[in-house]
């Protein structure tokens, strides 16, 4: 597996290694202990979860509130997106900035994202299907949403604004701003907090 970190601590890109001959491929895209080499602690799994979407179909931007939180560990297994990650853990030094990494059925590449970091992907073909594990179950009261078309936090889309599809949720979710002014965000601090109980 080839690791990369992204521009937003707490987030890494995987490029796992594959293996095909004449009955098709085989990898690993996930390596436990791999994994917590590089991160520096443990991904302890807790749920997993399959989307299929259309083209254009955005979703998120999602986090869940810390102490708790969620990280994920996402990849695509069918189609392709660009999976976005928003740094809006108050008081960290890439505060409100994001990265992003495509996601796609011939690189299987998978991004890891800590707690703390918010997370959308843009789906760039029909049927794409994203799978991704998480360190802790679906807790509606502690998850929220932001805006993924703020524009204080610029993502930049590959499609027309017009070629988007978000659900209702999504559309109507507060501003990067907002939710700072709201106390809803997670802070720097706290997310240092979580990281260090699954220290490996």
């Amino acid at each position: 597996m080839d690791v990369v970190e992204t521009r937003i601590p707490g987030a890494v890109a995987i490029t796992p290694r594959q293996f095909p001959d004449d009955r098709g491929t085989f990898l690993e895209w996930y390596r436990f202990d791999r994994l917590a080499e590089v991160v520096g602690r443990r991904f302890d799994l807790r749920q997993g979860n399959l989307s299929v979407s259309r083209r254009g179909v955005l979703r998120g931007l999602h986090l869940a509130a810390v102490p708790t939180g969620q990280a994920k560990y996402v990849t695509v297994v069918a189609g392709s997106a660009i999976d976005y990650f928003v740094d809006v853990r108050v008081g960290s030094p890439t505060f409100g900035q994001w990265d992003s990494v495509r996601l796609d059925a011939v690189d299987r590449r998978a991004v890891f994202l800590a707690e703390g970091l918010a997370h959308a992907f843009l789906a760039l073909e029909e049927n794409t299907t994203v799978n991704y594990l998480v360190n802790d179950i679906y807790r509606p009261g502690a998850e929220f949403g932001l805006d993924p078309r703020d524009p204080a936090i610029g993502l930049d889309f590959p499609l027309d604004d017009a070629d988007l599809v978000l659900s209702e949720k999504d559309a109507a979710a507060p501003t990067l701003a907002e939710a700072e002014a709201a106390g809803i965000l997670p802070t720097w601090d706290a997310c240092l907090s979580r990281y260090a109980e699954d220290a490996a």
